[in-house]
Parts: structure tokens; C-alpha cells; sequence
């Protein structure tokens, strides 16, 4: 009879992610084109706050135009709040008009 004994190497998916995982940002607009991407991967960034100076960091006068004004998406919930915890995925928005 056939073993049906599994193994792995690799963490539980059933754990979930923790805090060193990474973060993947996506830029929207004027936010894309500060970055010249749509979306990169991040290694672990605690908050709203440290994204942000690592974007300026990063990507400089464009960028902190785009972030003056716009906000950041943290796994879906909309986020202008320095002290947020990220969660596994970041949005860059800028600011829109309209109505």
C-alpha cells in the first residue's frame, strides 16, 4: 500500500502571514508615475508613517506631491493615519476630484 504520509518544507499556509512579511504596494495615477511602477514588493514595513518616508525616501519631490494630498488603501480600509499598521497589501491614491 502506498504511503499517504505528506511533508513539507515550506510554513503553513493555515498560520497566516506574520509581521516580518512583505508588503506589496501598488501606485494609482499620479502615484505610478512618481514611481515609475504600478506595484512593487516592500520588505516588512510596520506603519502608514514608515511607508511614507521610505516612499519619499525613494522617490522624492513627485512623491511627496502625490502623498500631501492623497492616501493610502490598507487592505481596503482608506488610511491618512501615520501610526496605521500595514497590513499585506498597500494602496498609493492620490488625491481625486470630482464629485
Amino acid at each position: 500500500m502506498a504511503s499517504t504520509r505528506r511533508t513539507s518544507s515550506g510554513p503553513c499556509a493555515a498560520w497566516g502571514p506574520s509581521v516580518a512579511d512583505d508588503v506589496r504596494v501598488r501606485y494609482f495615477a499620479a502615484a505610478a508615475e512618481a514611481a515609475g511602477r504600478e506595484e512593487e514588493t516592500l520588505g516588512a514595513v510596520p506603519t502608514v508613517g514608515e511607508l511614507r518616508a521610505v516612499l519619499l525616501a525613494r522617490y522624492g519631490d513627485a512623491m511627496a506631491r502625490v502623498l500631501a494630498s492623497g492616501s493610502f488603501l490598507v487592505d481596503g480600509v482608506v488610511s491618512r493615519d501615520d501610526s496605521r499598521a500595514l497590513g499585506s497589501r498597500v494602496d498609493v491614491l492620490p488625491p481625486f476630484a470630482g464629485g
